[in-house]
């Protein structure tokens, strides 16, 4: 098999690194290396930021209709590659194909049409003081920003931050995941087939502690966009600290699932399921801790555990594949270590008790079977730390007030999910939980106009909708008097 060789795109060209130095690339699922990817160092950097200042000029004064219109035909060239993109995003993270159809590569489609339209609907604010004094608010782009993306959704989280940054007349130095770099090289491939122009995206691979510390520590980065685990955000404040950049971190979370028993018992169940174990429970928005009314506690764990058993665990490329490979080899030892952990915590673990039947071909892949673990206290390591994979605590409650404890009693606040039918009671457990964001008889269910990002060690700063567009640019107060 042929190792694909991904190179950086740097000034509208793809280009070897400045070390000639590359990182294997690993497929999930079968553990082999399929491709290489450029090991960037701060010279990389140094020529990405370079292009990017020399572009912003031209690019931030282009009428917004212009760079709306370069934003679409973006859009339309992931659209027109949808089922290769998504065969590549498989391939590269371990999630099934059919994941990476409707939700990976539709949502870069739908992020980079959504502000597309925002760059020519975006707008300040006008006070008339008196009678001869106006004020108005220009918001200016930025300059050259950063914008660095994790490895569980590649293409997805990447043009969710690409997109913003170009609309608002900025250009972009973009370093996807060393662990998922494939559907970024493959962007950076379709922005030269399209002629997007030169120097306004340019996408650096490369670790985080050779190309990202030389990214966000650069003297002519203006901002830095980062989603990624709080341990590498706190890190990012620290080194920047002095250098007044803006900063919008998306960090980790352990969210909690509320189940009452008032509740539509049979759609709770199911997306409890979902939202504990979707993308190999890879997504920062995962409910890792169900709480459940304790009228239909042993009920409730029931049914899950039997919706568990009804997950398909196997290659990705199969379509009917409910459940793929962990990303890597080392966060599967990871997830792993965490359930030692929970039994040594005195947790039991309870899983669909099926074996793991895989083909040939993933026999050496990454794979690990859902669990659900019961018996834990809210303040063990297992239901404060994130694990980010399959795994689930659940426990049972008897009040409101009591799952309210339960809830915040956490250092993260990015998501809750609350399932009743009482609305007194969804309003009220809304505004006490801290989280950023809550969603009530549902889960993960997205307006991309509304703003995403949580509380506490689960970041700081706003995405989406305008939010993010205010983000990347700087207001400046007009005040004129006139006779």
């Amino acid at each position: 098999m042929s190792v694909k060789t991904l190179n950086n795109y740097i000034n509208g060209t793809l280009c070897e690194p400045a070390s000639k130095q590359y990182l294997n690339n690993i497929e999930p699922a079968t553990g082999q290396v399929y491709s290489r990817l450029a090991n960037s160092d701060a010279k990389d950097i140094d020529h990405a930021v370079d292009a990017a200042e020399t572009a912003f000029p031209a690019w931030s004064t282009l009428p917004a209709e212009q760079r709306s219109r370069w934003l679409q035909r973006l859009a339309d060239a992931i659209a027109d590659n949808h089922e290769s993109l998504a065969q590549a995003e498989s391939k590269d993270t371990g999630k099934p194909i059919q994941l990476a159809r409707n939700v990976d590569i539709q949502r870069a489609v739908d992020n980079l049409r959504f502000f597309a339209h925002a760059a020519t609907q975006f707008s300040s604010e006008s006070h008339a003081t008196d009678s001869r004094t106006i004020n108005y608010t220009l918001r200016q782009a930025l300059g050259p920003v950063a914008c660095i993306s994790p490895w569980n959704l590649p293409l997805y989280l990447l043009t969710w931050k690409i997109a913003p940054a170009l609309a608002a007349g900025n250009t972009v130095v973009a370093k996807p995941s060393e662990i998922t770099p494939y559907t970024a090289y493959l962007l950076a491939q379709l922005c030269v087939d399209i002629d997007f122009p030169p120097g306004v995206l340019n996408i650096v691979h490369g670790t985080g502690k050779q190309a990202g510390a030389a990214l966000t520590s650069h003297p002519k980065i203006k901002a830095i966009s980062f989603t990624g685990g709080t341990q590498t955000g706190t890190a990012i404040q620290q080194a920047v600290l002095g250098q007044h950049k803006k900063i919008s971190l998306e960090l980790g979370g352990k969210n909690p699932f509320i189940v009452f028993a008032a509740c539509d018992f049979e759609q709770a169940v199911t997306t409890a399921c979902r939202s504990a174990f979707s993308n190999q429970g890879q997504i920062c928005l995962c409910g890792s801790r169900i709480y459940v009314e304790h009228k239909i506690y042993e009920e409730f764990v029931a049914a899950m555990l039997a919706k568990m058993a009804q997950l398909k665990i196997g290659d990705p490329q199969d379509p009917t594949v409910d459940f793929g490979a962990l990303v890597s080899a080392q966060h599967l030892a990871k997830v792993q270590s965490y359930l030692e952990l929970a039994k040594s915590e005195g947790g039991t673990l309870l899983t669909s008790h099926k074996t793991l039947n895989l083909s040939d071909r993933c026999q050496h892949g990454y794979y690990l079977k859902p669990t659900l673990i019961t018996g834990l206290d809210s303040r063990c390591r297992s239901n404060q730390e994130e694990i980010f994979g399959p795994v689930a605590t659940v426990q049972s409650f008897s009040s409101q007030s009591e799952v309210l404890k339960l809830a915040n009693d956490s250092p993260y606040g990015l998501a809750a999910s609350i399932w009743t039918q009482n609305i007194n009671q969804a309003h009220q457990l809304a505004t006490d939980i801290e989280a950023g964001i809550v969603w009530v008889n549902c889960w993960l269910t997205r307006d991309l106009r509304t703003p995403f990002g949580g509380m506490k060690a689960s970041g700081m700063g706003r995405e989406g909708g305008f939010e993010a567009m205010r983000f990347f640019t700087e207001m400046k107060n007009v005040c004129i008097q006139y006779k």
